[in-house]
């Protein structure tokens, strides 16, 4: 099915020593375009992570957060700054001898102090790097429900706006044959009325010739076909699913520009008015393609 670039996602798992959440918001974007928030302890897991989110999506921006709650010391891939923590402490004790006072470090306050913890450089223990993993897809298929979800509206919606086009161009059919019939009427009163002028006659081969050129001029016949082939195709792609958005895109282009010719060579108010109505519901329907992956 069609899915929406636009979704959002979460999950949260208790385990064995943590307590992991995962949230996934996205919006729409030319490419998958990937924003990570990841805690020092899974940074290293974040190639692993970007192979999983490729199976579930193609396109968008796509922001993924997790937040970890670690009850377990062996989980900790950091390790605390020792050299810099006993310079700092040193200097306090210098600063608090000079001054005649007595110092007792509070060690718990360094762990408020994010410039003493580094990344330990260690891999995630494999039990846990899984759980993070299945997390991560546990909130992806929740990110992929929504999205799913929101594209149907959308499709439902493309759907009845081509339904309305379809009968728009059965009027600019039904319309255009009556349109030359009067284009060549008045053609030939014109062409009377100015040979009158200087007293001569309109002669047959010469009127056969205005009319052949003024029929290629009104003639949209293959400008109707490629526009009910287009509006064809258009179905098609919502229906049959997948990642459409680039497809439904070009084709709604394609349908721009079959309309704008047919407004070119008719020159009449009926269809004027439906043209713009065509351009209008197009141009709908491309905002509501810029969402669709």
């Amino acid at each position: 099915m069609l899915r929406s670039m636009t979704g959002y996602g979460r999950c949260t798992h208790e385990g064995d020593g943590f307590t992991m959440t995962w949230e996934i918001r996205s919006v729409n974007s030319r490419h998958l375009d990937l924003k990570w928030r990841l805690p020092m302890q899974a940074r290293s897991l974040e190639n692993r992570f970007e192979k999983t989110v490729r199976k579930f999506g193609q396109r968008g921006r796509v922001e993924l957060t997790l937040n970890l709650q670690i009850q377990r010391a062996e989980l900790q891939a950091v390790s605390l700054n020792t050299a810099q923590a006993s310079a700092m402490l040193d200097e306090l004790g210098k600063f608090a001898q000079e001054r005649g006072d007595a110092f007792v470090p509070d060690y718990t306050r360094m762990l408020g102090m994010s410039f003493l913890w580094e990344d330990s450089n260690k891999e995630p223990e494999k039990e846990f790097a899984n759980k993070l993993v299945e997390g991560l897809e546990v909130a992806l298929a929740d990110w992929n429900k929504a999205r799913a979800t929101e594209a149907t509206a959308l499709s439902a919606d493309m759907l009845e706006r081509t339904a309305r086009m379809r009968d728009w161009v059965a009027t600019i059919t039904e319309r255009a044959p009556q349109i030359k019939e009067e284009r060549f009427e008045t053609l030939r009163d014109r062409l009377t009325e100015v040979l009158a002028r200087v007293e001569a006659e309109l002669e047959d081969q010469r009127f056969l010739q205005e009319i052949t050129v003024l029929s290629d001029k009104l003639d949209v016949s293959e400008e109707i076909t490629r526009l009910n082939a287009h509006l064809e195709r258009l179905d098609e792609l919502v229906k049959g699913g997948g990642e459409a958005g680039k497809r439904l895109d070009f084709t709604l282009q394609e349908c721009f520009r079959e309309v704008n010719t047919c407004g070119n060579k008719i020159q009449d108010q009926q269809v004027a008015r439906i043209i713009v109505d065509f351009k209008n519901e197009l141009e709908k329907c491309r905002e509501q393609v810029q969402n669709l992956e």
